[in-house]
Order: C-alpha cells, then sequence, then structure tokens
C-alpha cells in the first residue's frame, strides 16, 4: 500500500489524491507556508511507536538526575554510543532527558540504565513518570539527593569550624607579628616554637582532605567529567583551585613551612558546595509549586468484556476493535471510532480548537480529548494508539536533541582554565630554574590557587538561586539557569490564542433578548449538558438590573424567576445536536442556531438573521433565542480576550520583539488579533504539527519564545528557543515549557523579560565582585606578600561582597 501523501509543511498524512493547492493537512498550514516562505515540508512527524528508520531499531527515553551542564550532556552521549547496540544518543541537561535509539537484540533497557548510572548520575525511565504519584516519588527521591548534598555540606561547615579555631590562635598570628615585624617567635614564648607548632599540621592535612574529598565531591565529579570529555567548565574551574591549594599545603607542611592553605580548600568547598546546595533547594521549591498540575495522559481504560460487563484495564492491554466506555467528564483514553448514539467532546488539549464538538455515531474520537456530555462507547482503532501521547512523545522527542546551551560562566571557564595553567607551568619552570625543584613547585601550585577565579563558583549559582527565587515572588516558575539567558535572546514571542491571549471560557459576551426570555431560556439550558448550554444558564445565578430596552448587557446576568424547582417550570425537553427546546410555564421555546430553526421551521427575522452572520465571522458564537415559533434575539458568546493583551503587545514592540499569534481555532476567532498593529501574523486553524513547524520555519530568522498554556502547545513549547507556559494550562504544556506563570497572569510574560534583564545586570554584578579575590592576591604574590593570613582575608570579603550584592531586589524599588 502506497504511503498517504503529506503535508508539506507539518509533514503530517494528508490522503492519497493531494494535488499543488492541497498538499497540506490544514488552511492554517498551507497561511503559514506560503507566508513564511516555502522551505519544503518538515519533518515533524512523531509516532509514539518508538520505531527508528534502522531495522530493529526502538527508542527509549531516560530521565536522569544529575546533569547540570553542556559537559554531562557529551559525557553521557559518549557512554550510551560507546555501548554496543546503541545507534544513537541524545541528551539535553535542560530536561534531564536522554533519548537512546538502540538494537533491543543487542542490548535492554536495564542494561542501558546500568551504562549510564555512574560518578553521581541516577536513570529512570521517563514514561515511568505519567502519574501524579510518580511525580511525587520522584521528588522524594530528589529531596533526599538535596539531603545528601547538604550532609556534605554540613560536614564541610564543621570541620571547617574546627580546622578555623587552630588558625585563628596559631598561624594567623604568627602572619601578622611577622608582617609587623615583631617576628614569629615572640608568639611563642614559655617554651613554644615554631616546630610545636607545626606538629598539630598532620591532623590539620587529615582533616582538610576530609572536607576535600566528602564536602568537595560534587565539584571533583564535575571535574572528572570535564576532564574525560576535555571541555573545561566551572566545576574543574573551582576544583583546581581546592586541590592546588591542598597540595600547596601538604608541601609546605613537609617542607616546615607555615604558608600552609588548608583553610582556603577548606573555606571554597564549603562555600561552593552550601551555593550549590541552596541553588538546589531553590529549584526545589520551584518544582514543588507545580504539584497542583494534573496529568493529562490516561493510562487505564473501561473495556467492555464479552458478557457486556466492564473491566478497568490498562490501556497497553488494549486491542484493536475492543470497545471501551468513556463516562461523561473522562478522558478518551485511545483514539477510535464512536459506536453508536453522539456525544459532545472537547477536543482542545490535543487540536486547540475552543469550542466543543458534536460527533455522531461513526466519528472519529481523538485519545486525549473529553467527553463533556452523553458519555461514548467507543471501538478502539488500530493500532490501539492515542493522540495525546503522540503529543507527549513529540515533546520528549524535541526536549532530548534540544541541548542545552553552554552556561556563560562555563564559557568563561573554558577560556580561562587553560590561560591559568601556561601560567602555571611557566611559573614552575622559572622557579625550578631560579629556586630548584621544590621552589618551581610551590610557584606553580601558588598560580594555580591564587590566579584561578574560583569566585565564580560562587557567584554563579548564588545568582542562579537569587534570581530564581526573584521569579517566584512574581509568580513565575523557572527551573533552568539559562532560561533568563535565552529570554534575553528572543526576537520574536509566539502567542497560541485560545487560553493565552484570551480566557479560554465561553461566557455571554453580549444579548439583545428580554430579560423575561433570557430567565426562560437559561431555565432550559439547565437541562443541556453543552458548554454553550450552561454558559446560558449561569445567567440566572446572579441578579443584574434590567436595561431599558429589555436586554442585557455584557457580562450582565438577570434575576432567576420566583424559587421553584426547574422540574415544576420545564417540561417536554427535547435535544438537538446545536441546541434544545422545551416547554417553560406552558410556553415553547427553542434555543439553538440558525440552521437548527431552519430545520424546526421557527421564524427568524433578517435583522436577526444579519447579526448573527456577523458574530459568526467576528469568530464569536451567536445562540438565537425564540419563543412560540419566532425568534426573539441572539445571545451572544465567546471566549474574552484577556484585559491585558494589549498591553504586553505594545511593551514588546517597544522591545522591539515581533509577535505572532498562531491558534487551532478558524481564522473569525482570531480577527481581533489580526488587526492589531503589534502582531506581524495571525496563522489560524493550525494543527499542533503544524504549530511546531512553524515555531521551526520562525527558527530561520532568529530565536522564538513561544506563549501557551494547553497540552496541543507541547511540542510547540519545546521546540521554541524558551517555552512559557501559564498556570491555569495542562501539565504537558508546564512540562514542555521552561517558564510557567502560576498565577495565570499574561502580564507575567512582561515581568519575565524583566527578570531576565535584571539576573543579567546582577550575574555581572556578581562576577566583577567575585574577581576582587584575584585581584587583591595576584599583587600580593607579585610583590612576595602573600601568605595564609591574607588569602584568607581577600576570600572572606569576596564571599561577604558577593552575597551581600546577591540580596538586593532583582527588580523594582
Amino acid at each position: 500500500m502506497d504511503d498517504p501523501a503529506r503535508c508539506r509543511l507539518c509533514n503530517e498524512p494528508i490522503g492519497p489524491t493531494a494535488t499543488d493547492e492541497q498538499s497540506y493537512c490544514s488552511p492554517g498550514c498551507r497561511q503559514v507556508d506560503r507566508t513564511l516562505g516555502a522551505g519544503g515540508s518538515t519533518d515533524q512527524s512523531t509516532g509514539a511507536t518508538g520505531e527508528d528508520e534502522q531495522t530493529g531499531a526502538e527508542q527509549v527515553y531516560l530521565h536522569i538526575d544529575g546533569m547540570h551542564c553542556a559537559t554531562c550532556e557529551a559525557f553521557l552521549e559518549r557512554r550510551a554510543t560507546n555501548r554496543e547496540g546503541v545507534f544513537d544518543a541524545a541528551a539535553s541537561y535542560v530536561t534531564e532527558t536522554i533519548r537512546i535509539e538502540y538494537d533491543p537484540e543487542q542490548i535492554t533497557v536495564d542494561e542501558l540504565e546500568d551504562a549510564l548510572t555512574t560518578v553521581g548520575y541516577s536513570v529512570v525511565p521517563r514514561e515511568s513518570l505519567v502519574t501524579v504519584a510518580d511525580v511525587h516519588e520522584r521528588r522524594w527521591d530528589d529531596r533526599q539527593l538535596d539531603d545528601m548534598l547538604g550532609f556534605r555540606y554540613a560536614a564541610g561547615v564543621l570541620f571547617g569550624l574546627f580546622m578555623m579555631l587552630p588558625y585563628i590562635t596559631v598561624v594567623y598570628p604568627v602572619h601578622l607579628m611577622d608582617l609587623l615585624g615583631t617576628g614569629d617567635l615572640a608568639f611563642f614564648s614559655g617554651g613554644q616554637g615554631p616546630g610545636d607548632a607545626l606538629m598539630v599540621l598532620p591532623i590539620f592535612m587529615i582533616i582538610t582532605g576530609v572536607v576535600l574529598f566528602f564536602t568537595g565531591l560534587p565539584l571533583l565529579r564535575g571535574a572528572y567529567v570535564s576532564l574525560v570529555m576535555r571541555q573545561p567548565n566551572l566545576d574543574l574551574l573551582v576544583a583546581v583551585t581546592i586541590t592546588s591549594a591542598y597540595v600547596y599545603g601538604t608541601v609546605a607542611f613537609l617542607t616546615s613551612d607555615l604558608n600552609i592553605y588548608f583553610d582556603l580548600t577548606i573555606l571554597i568547598a564549603a562555600v561552593v558546595v552550601t551555593t550549590i546546595y541552596y541553588e538546589s533547594l531553590t529549584k526545589q521549591r520551584a518544582v514543588d509549586l507545580l504539584t497542583e498540575l494534573t496529568v493529562s495522559q490516561v493510562t487505564e481504560a473501561n473495556r467492555y468484556e464479552s458478557d457486556g460487563t466492564t473491566e478497568t484495564v490498562d490501556i497497553s492491554e488494549l486491542e484493536a476493535n475492543d470497545r471501551v466506555l468513556v463516562r461523561e467528564g473522562e478522558r478518551v483514553p485511545v483514539d477510535g471510532v464512536l459506536e453508536s448514539g453522539s456525544c459532545t467532546v472537547d477536543e482542545a488539549v490535543v487540536t486547540g480548537e475552543s469550542l466543543p464538538v458534536r460527533k455522531e455515531s461513526g466519528d472519529e474520537l481523538i485519545g486525549g480529548s473529553i467527553v463533556t456530555s452523553d458519555g461514548a462507547t467507543i471501538r478502539v482503532g488500530d493500532p490501539p494508539t492515542s493522540s495525546l501521547d503522540a503529543l507527549t512523545t513529540s515533546v520528549w522527542d524535541l526536549q532530548s536533541t534540544t541541548h542545552g546551551i553552554q552556561r556563560w560562566s562555563d564559557r568563561l571557564a573554558e577560556r580561562v582554565i587553560p590561560g591559568v595553567v601556561a601560567v602555571a607551568v611557566c611559573a614552575a619552570a622559572a622557579g625550578v630554574w631560579l629556586n630548584g625543584l621544590l621552589g618551581g613547585v610551590l610557584a606553580g601550585l601558588g598560580v594555580l590557587f591564587i590566579a584561578n577565579p574560583w569566585g565564580l563558583g560562587l557567584s554563579t549559582p548564588l545568582s542562579v538561586a537569587r534570581s530564581i527565587e526573584a521569579a517566584i515572588s512574581h509568580g513565575i516558575i523557572v527551573f533552568d539557569e539559562t532560561v533568563f539567558e535565552r529570554l534575553r535572546e528572543t526576537d520574536t514571542v509566539v502567542f497560541d490564542k485560545t487560553g493565552t491571549l484570551t480566557t479560554g471560557e465561553m461566557n455571554i459576551l453580549t444579548t439583545d433578548v428580554p430579560d423575561q426570555a433570557l430567565a426562560k431560556a437559561a431555565e432550559l439550558e439547565q437541562h443541556a449538558a453543552h458548554p454553550a448550554g450552561k454558559a446560558i444558564a449561569s445567567a440566572v445565578e446572579f441578579g443584574a438590573e434590567a436595561r431599558p430596552d429589555g436586554g442585557t448587557g455584557r457580562g450582565e446576568t438577570v434575576d432567576p424567576p420566583e424559587e421553584t424547582t426547574p422540574t415544576e417550570r420545564v417540561s417536554n425537553v427535547r435535544s438537538h445536536d446545536t441546541g434544545i427546546e422545551g416547554d417553560v410555564e406552558g410556553e415553547r421555546l427553542l434555543v439553538g442556531n440558525l440552521a437548527l430553526f431552519a430545520e424546526r421551521d421557527w421564524a427568524v427575522s433578517r435583522e436577526i438573521e444579519r447579526k448573527a452572520v456577523g458574530y459568526r465571522e467576528a469568530g464569536d458564537l451567536p445562540v438565537v433565542i425564540g419563543r412560540e415559533g419566532e425568534a426573539e434575539g441572539l445571545v451572544v458568546l465567546g471566549d474574552d480576550p484577556r484585559e491585558e493583551w494589549e498591553e504586553i503587545l505594545r511593551r514588546l514592540a517597544d522591545r522591539e520583539i515581533r509577535t505572532v499569534v498562531l491558534t487551532g481555532d478558524d481564522a473569525s476567532a482570531a480577527s481581533l488579533f489580526d488587526d492589531h498593529p503589534a502582531v506581524e501574523h495571525v496563522f489560524a486553524g493550525v494543527p499542533p504539527a503544524g504549530k511546531t513547524a512553524t515555531i521551526h520555519r520562525l527558527q530561520q530568522d532568529g530565536h522564538v519564545t513561544m506563549v501557551g498554556d494547553g497540552t496541543n502547545d507541547g511540542p510547540a513549547l519545546a521546540a521554541a528557543d524558551l517555552g512559557i507556559s501559564l498556570g491555569g494550562g495542562t501539565a504537558l504544556a508546564s512540562e514542555a515549557a521552561d517558564i510557567t506563570v502560576l498565577d495565570d497572569d499574561l502580564s507575567n510574560v512582561e515581568t519575565a523579560f524583566e527578570l531576565a534583564a535584571g539576573a543579567r545586570e546582577r550575574l555581572r554584578q556578581n562576577t566583577a565582585l567575585a574577581l576582587g579575590f584575584n585581584a587583591v592576591t595576584i599583587p600580593l604574590g607579585l610583590a612576595g606578600w602573600l601568605n595564609p593570613l591574607f588569602v584568607m582575608g581577600a576570600g572572606v570579603l569576596t564571599i561577604c561582597a558577593v552575597s551581600l550584592n546577591a540580596t538586593r531586589p532583582l527588580i523594582g524599588p
């Protein structure tokens, strides 16, 4: 059988008889392709089966704790591809995900997990984290890892305090007296001498070694990975400093020299690990704030058995042509066909279409959509897969292949470390020539811990943690330290329409129906399950002043009739696909669209018909209300734009950022935004795969940020250079995004840009302060005045300056 023709934009199937004019799966894809320029099909197919083009190959997605930089990505990719039977591997530290293509005949998933569980990395299958319980269990594991990091920090502080006492009472006074010219022997009156003081140094050396290899283990592990990959990073920079200071102190001890820098090793190891621990806790706090989000994937289904009863089974047990019961309010577990009857389905979570869809017997139902009325019995398709699962797989695929950018501090370390090492080698060579082997060793080691800007290991995680905390205080959740960096590079912001620029809830926009008729229609609609009916029914829940013309204004409601139950007042109710009719207090009412009124042969004036067509073309939903065979007016329902949407677009335009609106709704529903001067393009009727392809097309001209809220936005959020999910959205949208706005406040998109600018300035300030240590110690070293007292003083001042600067507000007063 020939493969079906595929969309020129998103590569989705469109049928075997496509022509050049019909080479698109939707009008939206055609509009995008012709507006942004033809570039051939964008291969974004994301089949959920996990089959690769190579014969017999399968894909697995693994969640890996412990990845924190681009070096980790390269290390894990190499470790995976070095295993026999692995064809390819792509990792992303931003999402802690690695995608592996492998031959199941040669290697198993368990063996892959074992291979990647090394030097501090822990691995679990990504698909195992699909329920709320799974997520909570993983977060508990993360807390245990954080507790271990906290234990290392506590050990460093405890031993550090123990070590500082002898330094304060012995080492520092000796150097201070030597500086003042009183001589170090004056301190040891009463029979003590330098030799006696040096007797405690073996204890210092042992304790410092414990701190170095226990407290500093996270740094040493990162340095090891950096060396293996020959890619210097911040961990290596700090590790070189603390190990060189320790080795220098050990050599000095063996040669009876009081210039021992064990205190510097302990100070740096303890403080840097403390800031890493603080950063970890801050990120964990951000994760915990999202625990209320629900997981959209369905894991079980109610399958009909041969005797007519239903049994709850895992969806993996479903087979083609199985019959599945989906009750009102439940999600459709897999794609299938409605076997009999009719129902109303909300497909917004998958397709992005804001209005519910009425399904009849024989119509296809999309896995992941919600049955909003009447319930449904579906026959499972072949193969038994879900469109929602396909979206989830698409998100994972995009996340695993989108590598995290190298942090600014890592890029700086990559340039600095080779230079420092080169200078140290030259200093060692000069020292050997002038002072012998011992002098050369000490000179080289001295350069390594004096010239290395270890303060970056303090300023970077501290700046990241404070930036994340500042974002949290504004209701913005950030998980990745490169988010602000990527946000500052944004050239284009793409907004989803439904639920992002609009409220996402159907409500009454306006009506010209007399109050009495509207009240009775609302009472009749209490018997309907359609969201449009529920919106009209809500009109009786609160009182409002009647207008002089007998109608009700935008957002207004009317008083309910006298207190009687609906069943006493409403009778002879008959539901239709597009409306409802019934008797209310003896009057016959019909509520529905123009087609229903024509079908029931009810009279509709030309004025009402003209208004209804106009509202429909504007993207709203006009509902006709009639009594006793004649239409009396319209209730217009719609998805209100958010109050702040125009202000947000104006502010983005002021930043010279172009705006694009992307929606699954038809063009009429997005016409409001098409007319706004700040909007460069509006692409309507675009399916999820088309949204992802649109993002890729826009990325050809710059960096793209996507703002969305629905599961159907997930792949596009993951594909964008940066994704922002509104808090009222779905779990998959939040998982795919880099930023989540908790309070569903669109104005926080602009706040995120302000935070990004503030974070950059704060990082620059902290970096300058962190280099203060080197600005002090390097001249002292060149002058020959360097000693533990000055080095520790410079270190303490650097830490205090960076910490105090980090506590200042990031934005605002």
